[in-house]
């Protein structure tokens, strides 16, 4: 019997690493960019057998690190037995096919390796139609006879796709499910935008939890709210949004919501498949921005959660930047500068409770210089009420309806007390 029982192996795939700096980075940075990879191999399941790290004059279209690193690459990848190689940097199709053609071993790039650790960790069914959509997006341009597919679409880390006779075929499924999970998106970003308003219509304030990835956001919200969320010290360890309601000093109530980490250059697939999750940050009060002290890469870290709201088009926030992990640097006079570069901030430690007590006291004062969305009805003898609300306020909606003016507006909340007292004015 024991012949009929096929052997399927344990062993983690193998890869060969490639990092590389460009003229306008600075070596070091391509050093711990390269760090980074390793740790994203890690946590999508795969073993590191070595790596390289190139210095590049000029990026090469056919390659992007010319043949001759190609070559020698090729060489040091199958001497250590290697399964595959992953470039740290983005790949065209063409760049794709050109260096598997040299290597003779799978290529990943770093789109394709976070895609997959997306595929692996999202637990939700938002979360898997979202992946889903963000690695048929990337597939599609990349699919050939022996070229790469992504994991959860094949059988490991960015593995191998169908024959040729099958191409056409599977670009018309794809092309299909593509459209079908568009379908899917739109719905869900509509039932969040109706939690959204329910949540604005009760006065509940949200503010969400953003920064780099494996910073301690998600242990942030587990202390604060008793949550329990995955906690573990790998990249991207959560992804579908987690959303509690937590009472601050003084005794209002909000809701913390823990988003998806950021990362250097947070593949644009993922950006726009995860549209409806990322709107929370759009729409949340104010932005907490759970930053690693200890990280040796922090500032760059910070800089590059800014770019990604920047790119989100998320720009008018109030940010109270969080540095969490605070009992783990030795030198704390080394980050003042960098504190004084990002107020206002807060020094915590998430795990250990130390500042706490002094970080949730700031978010009161902060949340009284936000923005809410307000409801009102105004009689149509107090056309001077309307025009006096709307100059105050912003992203006016006005609806004429038999009894009554009916108005939405932005404001700030000192400004919307003030108003209240006007007699004639209905809140809705």
């Amino acid at each position: 019997m024991c012949g009929d029982y096929i052997e399927i192996s344990s062993e983690p795939e193998r890869f060969f690493l490639v990092g590389i700096t460009q003229p306008n980075q600075s070596f070091e940075f391509g050093e711990q960019t390269l760090d980074e990879l390793a740790r994203l191999t890690d946590t999508a399941g795969g073993a590191v057998v070595g790596h390289e790290h190139l210095r590049l004059r000029e990026i090469h279209a056919g390659t992007f690190m010319g043949r001759g690193n190609a070559e020698r690459i090729a060489g040091m990848a199958q001497e250590l037995a290697a399964d595959g190689v992953i470039i740290d940097e983005d790949l065209s199709p063409a760049q794709t096919r050109n260096l598997e053609d040299i290597f003779e071993l799978t290529v990943l790039d770093r789109t394709t390796l976070i895609l997959d650790i997306f595929a692996l960790h999202a637990q939700s069914r938002e979360g898997k139609l979202q992946v889903e959509f963000a690695q048929l997006e990337y597939l599609l341009p990349r699919l050939r006879g022996k070229g790469t597919q992504l994991s959860r679409l094949g059988g490991g880390i960015g593995t191998r796709g169908p024959g040729e006779t099958k191409l056409e075929t599977d670009r018309r499924r794809i092309q299909n499910r593509i459209s079908h999970l568009k379908k899917d998106i739109l719905a869900l970003e509509k039932r969040r935008s109706t939690q959204r308003r329910l949540r604005q219509k009760k006065e509940i304030p949200s503010l969400s939890l953003i920064g780099y990835t494996n910073a301690g956001k998600s242990t942030l919200l587990n202390t604060l709210t008793k949550a329990e969320v995955l906690v573990e010290n790998k990249l991207f360890s959560t992804l579908d949004p987690t959303a509690r309601r937590l009472r601050l000093p003084g005794g209002r109530e909000v809701v913390l919501i823990d988003t998806v980490g950021f990362i250097r250059k947070l593949p644009h697939a993922l950006v726009a498949s995860f549209r409806a999750t990322l709107e929370e940050i759009k729409y949340a009060d104010i932005l907490l921005l759970v930053a690693d002290a200890s990280s040796p890469m922090l500032e760059d870290e910070i800089r590059t959660s800014h770019e990604v709201l920047e790119l989100l088009k998320i720009t008018d926030k109030i940010i109270l930047t969080v540095f969490n992990k605070i009992d783990l640097v030795k030198d704390i006079s080394a980050l003042q500068p960098i504190m004084e570069r990002h107020q206002p901030n807060a020094s915590i430690s998430s795990l250990e409770g130390s500042g706490l007590e002094e970080f949730l006291q700031m978010i009161p004062p902060l949340l009284q210089k936000t923005k809410s969305v307000y409801h009102y009805g105004i009689p149509y003898h107090r056309f001077d009420l309307l025009a006096k609300i709307q100059a105050q306020g912003e992203d006016a909606v006005v609806e004429y309806f038999d009894e009554y003016i009916k108005l939405k507006v932005r404001m700030e909340p000192d400004i919307a007390k003030a108003i209240s007292r006007d007699s004639d004015l209905k809140r809705l």
